[in-house]
């Protein structure tokens, strides 16, 4: 009878585990922008690097556009790395928190922020500032994204003219490379892509920095041209049900995080650092009517 009853503890305390094992799960959401093919092919050495850390298993969860919010609100991930602008959504309606800015790494430089490129070709007489725009057709990447359309937008509307009224057309055209061979190809007049898009570009060897003109140019130290304000990088955030202690042993593992790291090479980022501030991003929603305030 007792060893009946050994037999039956070890096999109770072997499913335990089991199912504590399979508790312990912690999932990470990312924005799949180009796809869930390159969000792995990108993300999973962090993954792995912080299954190592933290001692238990770390899976990355490519999520469409339009299944960031639902899984952020169903808590089906612990953890989601989306552009700021969806990141505010997120926190606005979902109570999510931020607990580190990515630092990206863009031909070689060490970026906590970005901004959006206003630009037509260098042949194009008739634009050479904002108001130039109106009654002109406009590219731009998605309504959801963040560099590659938002701050345009909201740049466009600070200067006192409305996109969807005052331009010809505004057209979409998916990505920022498609962007700009519209541009080049003069299906549209002008446009606007995320910073590094045209420098990326130009060193593949896929465009000439020449053919093109930068509308409102701004001057400081970031290495790009841009055209709007700066805003702070993609954060990593936490979901409202996951615990504080979670959240803190993820901050810890990942600001150990090398740039020499394959977590960091594979992500293309130089590592990450306490959240910046997302309020300027907020300001944004609200006076574009976009995201937590549509």
């Amino acid at each position: 009878m007792k060893q009946r009853i050994s037999i039956f503890l070890v096999v109770l305390f072997f499913f335990c585990s089991i199912s504590v094992q399979a508790a312990e799960v912690v999932k990470i959401g990312v924005l799949a922008k180009n796809g869930p093919a390159k969000v792995l092919k990108k993300w999973t050495a962090t993954g792995e690097y912080l299954s190592q850390k933290l001692g238990k298993a770390v899976e990355i969860v490519p999520l469409d556009f339009d299944k960031v919010n639902a899984a952020i609100e169903g808590n089906t991930v612990d953890f989601f790395l989306i552009n700021s602008s969806m990141f505010v959504t997120a926190k606005v309606k979902f109570g999510a928190a931020a607990i580190a800015t990515m630092i990206n790494s863009r031909q070689g430089q060490a970026l906590e922020v970005f901004g959006g490129v206003i630009f037509t070709t260098a042949y194009n007489d008739s634009i050479n500032s904002l108001a130039d725009l109106k009654g002109k057709t406009f590219s731009a990447v998605k309504k959801s994204s963040f560099g590659g359309w938002q701050m345009a937008y909201k740049t466009i509307k600070d200067a006192g003219m409305d996109p969807f009224t005052d331009f010809a057309k505004v057209e979409f055209a998916g990505k920022h490379d498609n962007v700009v061979f519209a541009i080049q190809n003069e299906q549209a007049e002008a446009g606007t892509v995320r910073t590094d898009t045209l420098e990326r570009m130009v060193a593949s060897g896929a465009i000439a920095m020449e053919d093109f003109k930068i509308i409102n140019k701004q001057s400081s130290s970031f290495p790009f041209v841009y055209s709007t304000t700066l805003y702070p990088e993609w954060p990593l955030a936490k979901t409202a049900a996951t615990s504080d202690a979670l959240a803190q042993e993820v901050v810890a593992a990942l600001k150990q995080v090398k740039k020499d790291d394959p977590a960091a090479k594979k992500a293309k980022i130089i590592g990450w650092a306490d959240p910046l501030d997302y309020g300027p991003v907020e300001e944004l929603q609200q006076a574009l009517s976009v995201g937590a305030f549509k």
